[in-house]
């Protein structure tokens, strides 16, 4: 008998063991859907900074956090920003890191779930800017992430997962936390950012990396994916997106490698900033693809035993 229930108990620490392993893990479609369409709905009108609308969308991924055991950084999820006029909050989990000494270093998952609200310029009566490649995609993408770190606790380096606000008003969320951030003298190894992820490009890769040539990351996230998951873009470097989005306060601030990955260089997806971003026009397949191959590439980059992604010289 005793035989018999150390046999079963053995079975299911397999089972939970085969659920958090990165490679195995299977992201849900239906979740990516869940949270992409509630973030680009109507009801949220547009995500502004400061809106009603944006409320809505903080209290919904603060749950997701709490949901997956992600706990505030700070003494509430809602971090409020110094530099906006308007009440607008961060919203900041950690996952802090499991090995005695690596826990110490931070590695900063980042997207932005603000947008542009409603505007008086619409489109076929439709004011509302649902933004949802700008950027519920890249907040979608993130979600998922923290989901699986939250869950599988593997994590040696402790991990910030950041929502931005106010983005779309000069990246002012980003600014406000690196800002706090340095002055508490944080200690952070990288910071990478997920920006508009709703649309594959026609590329031999899945996804570019902003300021491609700045450090090694791409390279390194390539060999963690096994495959050319990473590319350069040179729509990205024509419009110097490298300082366009909320990796670049981090790049100012801590001068670690500090990128954004993303699926739009102004080829692919003529509806930015326009009331046509909508669910509809979203791959969510491709959403899912890219949350699945993305999963095992952060777990190998916090859990690198040296820090491996340098700036170049």
């Amino acid at each position: 008998m005793k035989k018999i229930l150390f046999l079963a108990l053995l079975g299911l620490a397999a089972c939970k063991t085969s659920k958090i392993n990165p490679d195995s893990y299977k992201v849900k479609e239906t979740s990516v859907v869940e949270t992409l369409k509630y973030l680009a709905s109507d009801e949220l009108e547009g995500r502004d900074s400061g809106s009603k609308g944006i409320e809505k969308a903080a209290a919904y991924l603060e749950q997701q956090l709490k949901q997956h055991g992600i706990k505030p950084y700070f003494s509430s999820y809602k971090d409020t920003l110094s530099n906006y006029k308007d009440t607008s909050y961060n919203v900041v989990g950690v996952i802090k890191g499991t090995d005695p000494k690596l826990k110490d270093e931070y590695v900063i998952l980042g997207a932005h779930y603000d947008h542009i609200g409603i505007t008086d310029k619409g489109f076929e009566g439709d004011h509302i800017n649902n933004g949802a490649n700008d950027n519920a995609s890249g907040t979608t993408v993130l979600t998922e992430i923290a989901k699986y770190l939250g869950d599988a606790r593997i994590n040696k380096r402790s991990v910030l997962i950041v929502f931005f606000s106010a983005e779309e008003k000069g990246l002012l969320g980003s600014k406000h936390l690196a800002e706090k951030l340095k002055k508490s003298h944080m200690n952070v190894y990288a910071m990478l950012n997920f920006e508009m992820l709703g649309v594959p490009m026609d590329y031999d890769f899945d996804l570019f990396l902003t300021g491609f040539s700045k450090s090694n990351m791409a390279q390194k996230l390539n060999e963690y994916a096994g495959s050319k998951l990473i590319g350069a873009s040179e729509g990205a470097e024509k419009y110097n997106l490298f300082a366009a989005s909320d990796n670049f306060p981090f790049y100012n601030e801590f001068k670690v490698p500090s990128h954004t990955v993303s699926a739009f260089d102004f080829s692919n997806f003529k509806y930015y900033h326009h009331p046509k971003d909508e669910f509809q026009e979203m791959d969510v397949k491709f959403m899912t693809a890219v949350s699945q191959k993305m999963i095992p590439v952060v777990v190998k980059m916090v859990n690198a035993g040296t820090k491996e992604i340098q700036l170049n010289q």
